[in-house]
């Protein structure tokens, strides 16, 4: 009998412990995870040495142009021509065919 009071006990003080460890630490409203899993970008600078993404959560992805060759040899008007894919995942240059990912970019992904 005496064991199974102390496992009710203990089971009843982790339930307790979780409970305030939820309260305490919890943020309410929008985790910073569901911003880190689904970035979107919203404008795009290019030239021949950079290329820089400002994302809708306010942060800035700022990468070499030279990973991205195809970026990298087109000319600053094909640069400067590009299109936001979906709701911000991807951005597209029609005149040369590239695709690049938000999250790909923020992974460091090259080509």
């Amino acid at each position: 009998m005496g064991t199974e009071i102390i496992e009710i006990y203990c089971g009843c003080l982790v339930r307790l412990l979780l409970l305030i460890t939820k309260l305490l630490y919890w943020r309410h409203g929008m985790s910073i995870l569901a911003v880190e899993l689904h970035p979107l970008a919203h404008s795009v600078k290019c030239n021949e040495d950079i290329l820089s993404v400002d994302l809708i959560d306010g942060r800035t992805i700022t990468v070499p142009t030279s990973w991205f060759p195809t970026l990298s040899s087109a000319t600053q008007s094909q640069r400067e021509n590009w299109e936001i894919l979906g709701d911000g995942e991807g951005i597209h240059w029609p005149e040369i065919d590239e695709d690049l990912s938000v999250s790909g970019l923020l992974a460091g992904a090259r080509h």
